[in-house]
């Protein structure tokens, strides 16, 4: 029987017995390496195999080696969080944020608003991209490209940025939807 975890989200949570194995696997995996599951494996877990399936392209995408730095993929996170006011994520990748950067300051200014974050050009330019395909995807022309050009970023990096991009309105919107409670253990995290 599934448990009940208002605590989490608004809908039901799934128990190990309610869910396929790739997840459970995923839930020991992230147990061992972090201490613990991250809720929105837990909750989005509901239906399994569209949870496994959205995984599979976000970890591509965020944490396997690509175009982007890692710090780089996470400020696209926390600035699209931010602006689209979403807990979980804001609070969640803001503490991967500090990991990658080792700034516990510039994090959270992104993430309430990145302009008062002194940001150096290039990932000003990143913030900037994100905020306008975020808030306005039907007012982006071609020409909104020149300044990542201008900051050197090449056709892959801008490829895996608007791809970052488009994956974080996505979840941000799921996880605002099922109310997607952040993990205590986020808040803390590469604070010291």
């Amino acid at each position: 029987m599934s448990e009940q975890t208002p605590d989490i989200s608004s809908l039901r949570v799934p128990g190990r017995e309610d869910v396929p194995e790739g997840v459970t696997r995923l839930w020991d995996k992230s147990a061992e390496a972090m201490g613990f599951v991250p809720n929105v494996f837990r909750a989005q877990a509901l239906n399994g195999d569209q949870f496994l399936a959205w995984w599979n392209y976000f970890n591509l995408l965020v944490n396997k080696e690509g175009h982007l730095s890692n710090a780089e993929r996470e400020l696209i996170a926390v600035v699209v969080s931010g602006i689209n006011r979403c807990t979980y994520c804001t609070v969640s990748h803001g503490a991967a944020l500090r990991q990658f950067t080792g700034d516990t300051v510039t994090s959270d200014l992104v993430a309430v608003n990145w302009r008062q974050a002194d940001l150096p050009t290039r990932e000003r330019a990143i913030a900037e991209y994100a905020e306008l395909l975020t808030r306005a995807p039907d007012e982006v022309t071609p020409a909104d490209l020149e300044p990542l050009r201008e900051v050197g970023m090449d056709d892959h990096q801008i490829m895996e940025l608007v791809q970052v991009i488009g994956m974080f309105n996505m979840t941000n919107r799921v996880s605002t939807a099922i109310g997607l409670v952040p993990n205590e253990q986020y808040h803390s995290h590469a604070r010291s």
